[in-house]
């Protein structure tokens, strides 16, 4: 095998094909990049077995050929060429690759590349086309309370499904991990109803989100009830999807919350956080909300450190009671609003708190109270 190609378009490629592989495998050929030269240019794969990325590369092609070569370092070395040079790749068997680019001479380790896994993707139910910034959107605005508990495998990924909605067919991500839930709508893609419900992986999302950067107008989705694939611009995501059931999000998404508080969501973020600059992580970083009519005050309190208070404005006129949260929680949805106040609804100190944007919107988010 022997291609010549720009260090930039190379470098590209392998950053978003190389970040699949795990620093640590079971199995050596898993550290690798797949290369094919064929005379369109050269085919880059790598897997985790559970993720597979694939992009071609422009490339003059020598002589065509396959091999595999340890990812990261192939990413590093050619991260620290020079800037628009040529590289050249050739192999001569199977058993050591010549990088050469100007003066500069490595030689990788190969490994056969018959012993390569291929994660195949089967028949695909359900094909259609979403919006860059609609893709986008259902990620980055869920994407934060995907649960890392092991444990409850199916809290580890954003459940995406189609449901009716009183303005027709609306698709919707929802995720959680028992402490919050983020649930965000948008207007179903042509040929995603009836689409089965999936559990995208946390992996996948974020790598997803990652090769977003770059794409201007859709991307193709295929799926299954195991498998999902990605097509943004040149590169292609095939996934395997969580198996199980999701929880019912209906069943814990608060109904009779009738205490409604306005807050400003900037000055609100800002008076979380500062007055959580002294809470304890041994008390779970919590804060303290205490309502009265036309004001808010948070509060925490750190045994070891000392108090800290802060008054907010807000349009509140009902009697006032406290409510605790998790700061960090707090402070991750308060991000996720993007008008200029935030509503949120209350029904007592012991249930679940709803937060939405100004006005109806499509999204919403529930979080769990804490004792303070």
């Amino acid at each position: 095998m022997k291609v010549t190609l720009e260090r930039n378009h190379l470098l590209k490629s392998l950053g978003h094909v190389h970040r699949v592989v795990e620093r640590r495998n079971t199995y050596p050929i898993l550290a690798n990049v797949l290369m094919s030269a064929t005379g369109d240019g050269l085919d880059l794969r790598a897997t985790d077995l559970d993720i597979e990325v694939t992009e071609t590369v422009p490339a003059m092609t020598g002589t065509p050929g396959t091999t595999t070569v340890p990812a990261h370092t192939l990413y590093e070395i050619v991260r620290k060429l020079s800037d628009g040079a040529d590289v050249v790749l050739e192999t001569d068997g199977n058993d050591q690759m010549l990088i050469s680019s100007g003066r500069s001479r490595f030689h990788l380790a190969c490994l056969n590349p018959d012993g390569f896994p291929d994660l195949k993707s089967g028949a695909f139910t359900h094909t259609f086309s979403i919006k860059v910034q609609m893709l986008r959107d259902l990620i980055e605005r869920t994407q934060f309370a995907i649960s890392n508990e092991e444990t409850r495998y199916y809290l580890n990924g954003i459940f995406v499904h189609t449901v009716d909605g009183p303005d027709g067919v609306v698709m919707r991500a929802v995720a959680t991990d028992g402490h919050r839930l983020a649930r965000v709508e948008a207007e179903a893609p042509q040929g995603s109803a009836g689409m089965p419900g999936i559990i995208i992986p946390r992996k996948t999302v974020a790598e997803v989100l990652k090769l977003l950067d770059g794409v201007e107008d859709e991307v193709k989705v295929e799926l299954s009830d195991t498998k999902i694939r990605f097509t943004l611009g040149g590169v292609i995501l095939l996934s395997k999807l969580i198996e199980g059931s999701f929880p019912d999000y209906e069943r814990v998404t608060p109904k009779n919350n009738d205490k409604a508080l306005i807050v400003d969501r900037d000055s609100l973020a800002k008076a979380v956080d500062r007055v959580s600059t002294i809470a304890s992580e041994r008390g779970g970083k919590a804060v303290k909300l205490a309502l009265t009519p036309g004001q808010l005050e948070l509060s925490v309190t750190n045994p070891d450190h000392g108090t800290a208070n802060e008054e907010l404005p807000v349009e509140f006129d009902l009697e006032g009671f406290e409510i605790g949260f998790n700061a960090r929680y707090l402070l991750e949805i308060i991000a996720q609003i993007r008008t200029e106040s935030a509503t949120f609804m209350f029904n007592d100190a012991g249930s679940p708190t709803l937060v939405r944007e100004d006005g109806e919107t499509k999204a919403l988010f529930v979080l769990m109270p804490m004792r303070v």
